[in-house]
């Protein structure tokens, strides 16, 4: 079952001027919301979703965003993760192409063309996700750790730090190291470790409670601003 997160933010209930979201179709064409960013009455959130420029786009908004940006007959499928996830708690740049996770355990089919994301059949467990405005996204610390394991080092490692440094997200290094070392075989596992060690030395080079420096362990593998127009990374 799927919780709710306490690291969601809020949106304005609906107002006179039609709400805080908008979604091209709705309201107003694309046309007209572009016309409206460009004149500062809306910010860009992702795609061709926008808020009202008064509103602070959180976790939540970027969750229905990426909802929003996905095909209907995909919506609420499958779980947003990995990179995805950790820009959805504000803590990666926006994705160019959505990064889905589907349950091994359940049945699955293929993306269709330009969906504009990509889909990994994973394992997931009833306490890795949870909901963002009934958007199914991956918890903060299984995206941390699917990070550390499926994102180049650097890149990974400050990922790992900005939601290490996130309270509301409960993801410290030292917690992703526990549950990196936890895994049996799990592939890439060595570099995700030499992430975290990145991520503490980028922090400052404390380890967290329960750290001990070892040698290479075996390798048993075999927000930027974003704008009105279309923005890099930032599918229009």
């Amino acid at each position: 079952m799927s919780q709710s997160s306490p690291h969601s933010g809020s949106i304005p209930e609906v107002t006179s001027t039609g709400g805080a979201i908008f979604h091209p179709g709705g309201l107003f064409s694309a046309e007209e919301l572009q016309g409206m960013c460009r004149d500062l009455l809306l910010t860009r959130v992702y795609g061709s979703t926008y808020v009202r420029w008064d509103v602070r786009p959180g976790s939540l908004a970027r969750a229905l965003a990426a909802h929003h940006h996905l095909p209907a007959a995909l919506r609420g499928r499958h779980v947003f993760g990995r990179l995805t996830a950790a820009w959805i708690y504000g803590c990666a740049p926006p994705p160019r192409r959505l990064t889905l996770l589907a349950d091994t355990r359940r049945r699955s089919t293929s993306l269709p063309p330009f969906s504009g994301a990509v889909l990994h059949e994973v394992t997931l467990g009833p306490a890795d996700r949870l909901e963002l405005g009934g958007v199914p996204v991956t918890q903060p610390l299984r995206t941390a750790v699917d990070v550390a394991l499926h994102t180049p080092l650097e890149e990974a490692a400050d990922v790992l730090l900005m939601m290490s440094r996130e309270p509301g997200l409960n993801a410290p290094l030292h917690y992703v190291r526990t549950l990196l070392r936890s895994g049996h075989r799990v592939p890439g596992t060595r570099q995700a470790l030499e992430a975290v060690e990145l991520a503490e030395a980028a922090d400052g080079g404390t380890p967290g409670p329960g750290t001990e420096k070892t040698g290479p362990e075996p390798d048993n593998s075999s927000s930027g601003p974003v704008t009105c127009s279309s923005g890099q990374g930032v599918p229009p």
